[in-house]
């Protein structure tokens, strides 16, 4: 008994995480669409003059509330924060609030399932072992790419280094590094949003898939996948 309510205690964070989040999903996301954002958008603005440092305060919470809970707004969130604070220093607040809310979902998740999960695939043998061992080899580069490819859902890149039981700092560090490309770019798109809602029209989103952004991220993925690739070009020559 005391050991089932132990489990219940440390898998609670990730079912409320869970749980939170298909709500979200069903009842907010109509509340986290830059057709609000727009119509709100000059009150915000007027919160920010009133008062930058408590707003951009309040702003990171929300901020990690949205990312921690995995609420459908994280790209509204980092556009609002383009057009509230400025590409800088609203792409710091950007970056704190993703980072922050990042870890939580990380730590919710080793508490959960992440130690007894790594441990179990340790102790086994087999394609997921292996799979384990190879990634445990490379975990900064892994890290980053996770973070640098832009197809990689960010609740999946929260999770999974969590359930490999990767180290706290390791995580923290590439998701604040990992993430600033793509948070600089949203949040410019975010700065220039005055004149785009002025004229009643709408963010190009895909801005990220533009050849002059979208080739500088691939070399960057080349650059944190080069370690991998000299450790299995190094293995290959002694073999």
């Amino acid at each position: 008994m005391q050991r089932l309510k132990s489990n219940v205690l440390r898998q609670l964070p990730l079912l409320v995480i869970l749980a939170v989040a298909m709500l979200g999903v069903l009842f907010l996301r109509p509340y986290f669409s830059f057709d609000m954002l727009a119509e709100h958008h000059g009150a915000l603005k007027e919160l920010v003059a009133a008062d930058a440092r408590l707003t951009a305060v309040v702003f990171i919470f929300a901020y990690v509330v949205v990312v921690a809970f995995s609420l459908p707004g994280a790209t509204i969130a980092t556009l609002a924060g383009g057009l509230l604070f400025g590409l800088f220093p609203g792409v710091l607040y950007n970056v704190i609030g993703a980072t922050l809310g990042a870890v939580l979902i990380f730590l919710a998740a080793r508490m959960g399932l992440g130690e007894r999960l790594a441990a179990r695939i340790d102790a086994s043998h087999g394609a997921v072992h292996r799979l384990k061992h190879g990634i445990d080899e490379n975990q900064w580069s892994v890290l980053f790419l996770m973070r640098l490819v832009p197809v990689v859902p960010f609740f999946v890149a929260n999770v999974v280094p969590a359930l490999l039981n990767v180290p706290l700092n390791r995580f923290a560090i590439t998701t604040a590094l990992g993430i600033i490309p793509g948070a600089i770019v949203y949040t410019s798109v975010g700065a220039g949003l005055g004149e785009v809602i002025a004229a009643g029209a709408r963010p190009d989103l895909g801005v990220i898939f533009e050849p002059h952004i979208l080739w500088p991220l691939i070399g960057l993925c080349a650059l944190a996948a080069l370690p991998m690739l000299l450790k299995v070009w190094r293995k290959e020559a002694r073999a």
